[in-house]
């Protein structure tokens, strides 16, 4: 199976802690996006493989962008 990690709302991606080939933990924090002054991190829904990351550091997001790609396991 494999999941994909959008924004839930616009905002700026203020850091990106993994990159491709990385195994994450579920509910590890992937990206944080910061909106309205508040910062969001988003997390891994699963144990996974980082398939691919499409976020840089400075990057301004709309809502429902894809961040990162997940393959799960």
């Amino acid at each position: 199976a494999s999941g994909n990690v959008v924004a839930p709302m616009p905002g700026t991606v203020v850091r990106v802690g993994v990159a491709p080939g990385d195994r994450v933990e579920a509910r590890r924090p992937l990206v944080v996006l910061e909106a309205m002054k508040m910062e969001t991190p988003l997390t891994a829904p699963y144990d996974a493989t980082v398939k691919a990351v499409h976020v840089e550091e400075g990057d301004r997001v709309a809502g429902g962008a894809l961040l990162v790609e997940l393959e799960a396991g």
